[in-house]
């Protein structure tokens, strides 16, 4: 059935990252049939009903699929089994409030920006050898980090917030080790941690960012590394505020060796202060991405961090693509010196909408979460149904399983493409479509 591969865990969580573990080592291939859900509960002493979350969990993810008595197989797609599959298609005449892109209407146009870099680059080609971040960018990058409070460290540029935090955990961790994540949270650093081969240790978040005692609980099980989204959170639109950041970094404090990244992909889109946890541990990063404040084709973003992790990560960069184009680094450059955004403005347009929803809801007793960025955590009792009703409304959300591993079921709502005077008819559509569940935590 399984060949010498041995599923191993004792929770939910950690079963179904040994599944995906073999999943991405090749161990388990496509069809490979899984135990029974009793059977695999006696090898490793648990509760059948843990396997069975375990099971559901990986359905949800796509990664297995189950045919009645036949029992559950790995299913025949890629290994890594992205979580943006598991995304309602939008049909004509549908609003689309589930991608999670930025309002175009809020982006800079780049033609001048691409224009400025054009010219910078007739005056000096980039070739090889050259410094890999234009010094402009760096200088700018640093004031920014500087003026939120991120401890000094060099600067490198990479392809993106997820491409800077896989060079990251790739730097210090592998195979097998365990990574400490938020759950509910980003679907696309769940998938990498399991193609990287990492066991998930899920965190429980509330609206002021990972709770404490579930970050210790990881830790105490041997996480190597903390991931922590320091604003504008994917899905929950949850921020690390002081008082939280002050008693997660009296816990850091503990685990010396921890390696802690801080995503700030929201930088220049929220209005709320940055409250960083870099600095408390020997080994930390903080990426800051230039995506949803200028344009996800930008493939950018400023990584600082210690001076090891840093040098490791520039020196495996290169060894494949080498640097970041210098016509993208030149038109950032452009874009910050010439204030293309607003940020206080962009950051209002998002949070005028983000809370007249959060408000809206709660008016028709539903509770919902968004207290930064463009996203709102709705959590329902039943997140197919709710999803698929509010699609038969019009309104195409994204199913909460795309974000989670143990907490309860939910649905995301982004507000870019919604205008305030369509917000009420959003919110009467999302509570004819959920029931209400318990609050408190995402979990």
């Amino acid at each position: 059935m399984l060949g010498e591969y041995r599923i191993t865990g004792r929770r939910a969580s950690d079963i179904a990252a040994s599944v995906e573990a073999g999943i991405g080592s090749g161990a388990l291939a496509p069809g490979t049939l899984l135990p029974p859900m009793r059977e695999l509960a006696g090898v490793l002493g648990v509760n059948p009903n843990t396997v069975a979350a375990a099971y559901r969990t990986l359905r949800e993810r796509g990664v297995i699929e189950t045919d009645g008595r036949r029992g559950s197989r790995v299913r025949g797609r890629p290994a890594s089994a992205p979580r943006d599959e598991l995304r309602v298609a939008v049909p004509p005449g549908a609003r689309d409030v589930a991608s999670g892109n930025p309002d175009v209407r809020l982006l800079p146009a780049l033609d001048a920006a691409l224009a400025e870099a054009a010219r910078r680059y007739a005056q000096a080609p980039t070739l090889y050898g050259d410094d890999p971040v234009v010094p402009e960018l760096e200088r700018l990058a640093r004031a920014d980090l500087d003026a939120d409070g991120v401890p000094a460290g060099p600067v490198g540029v990479t392809s993106g917030a997820l491409d800077g935090i896989e060079r990251v955990l790739a730097a210090h961790l592998r195979p097998g080790d365990a990574v400490a994540i938020e759950d509910p949270g980003w679907g696309s650093v769940l998938d990498l941690a399991a193609a990287l081969g990492l066991r998930v240790l899920p965190v429980a978040v509330d609206d002021d960012g990972p709770v404490v005692p579930a970050v210790e609980r990881a830790l105490a099980e041997g996480a190597r590394a903390l991931l922590v989204t320091a604003r504008a959170q994917n899905p929950t639109g949850a921020a690390v505020s002081a008082g939280r950041a002050a008693e997660l970094r009296a816990v850091l404090a503990r685990y010396p060796q921890v390696l802690v990244i801080d995503d700030d992909h929201g930088h220049a889109i929220v209005d709320l202060p940055l409250h960083s946890l870099g600095g408390v541990t020997r080994h930390w990063a903080l990426v800051r991405s230039t995506a949803k404040a200028y344009g996800p084709d930008l493939r950018l973003a400023v990584l600082t961090g210690d001076a090891v992790t840093l040098d490791r990560v520039r020196g495996r960069q290169r060894l494949g693509p080498g640097w970041v184009s210098r016509l993208l680094q030149y038109a950032v450059v452009e874009l910050w010196n010439s204030g293309a955004v607003d940020r206080a403005a962009v950051a209002r347009s998002y949070a005028e909408r983000r809370d007249a929803l959060v408000a809206a809801l709660r008016e028709r007793g539903v509770p919902a979460h968004g207290r930064s960025g463009m996203n709102v955590w709705v959590p329902v009792a039943d997140e197919t149904g709710a999803v698929t009703r509010l699609l038969a409304a019009g309104w195409a959300a994204a199913p909460g399983g795309r974000f989670r591993v143990e907490s309860g079921p939910g649905v995301r709502i982004t507000v870019s493409n919604v205008r305030p005077g369509e917000v009420p008819g959003l919110a009467a559509a999302v509570a004819a479509s959920v029931r209400r569940p318990p609050g408190g935590r995402f979990d």
